[in-house]
């Protein structure tokens, strides 16, 4: 008895050549905006759910009184935190510019918002990489 042939994967060589600028901008996009990786390629639906539920989990995080950490190095946690929101670009640098996430220290929602705010940056982190894996196709479609 034979077994049926595998289909095999595409080479990543070829795939990464092939899509190497369309891979760039989609993580630029992606990273820019929730969701505009993956509306790139297609997936229309993903992208919405994305971005949506992101923008919503940023947006409570600012409502909460959640602050947006500033990139320095004195504070190990501090940093972390502050590389984390940065995982959702544009949103982030727009609050910042006008003059959000200050953060309240004294509120009973502080702790949530900046629960909020850094959970929204990892989880777009792990969107912007799921839409460059379907741009360079190393996942199928």
């Amino acid at each position: 008895m034979t077994r049926p042939a595998r289909p095999t994967p595409p080479d990543r060589a070829q795939a990464t050549s092939a899509s190497g600028s369309g891979s760039a901008l989609t993580i630029l996009l992606a990273w820019l905006v929730p969701g505009a990786g993956h509306f790139l390629n297609g997936q229309v639906q993903k992208a919405s759910v994305f971005g949506v539920t992101l923008l919503l989990m940023f947006a409570f995080g600012l409502g909460f009184g959640g602050r947006l950490f500033p990139l320095q190095s004195g504070d190990i946690l501090v940093l972390l935190a502050a590389l984390a929101e940065w995982g959702l670009l544009l949103p982030r640098a727009v609050a910042v510019g006008v003059g959000a996430g200050r953060g309240d220290v004294v509120a009973a929602t502080y702790e949530y918002g900046n629960a909020f705010l850094i959970a929204a940056g990892l989880l777009n982190v792990l969107v912007v990489m799921d839409a460059a894996d379907l741009a360079t196709g190393r996942k199928p479609r």
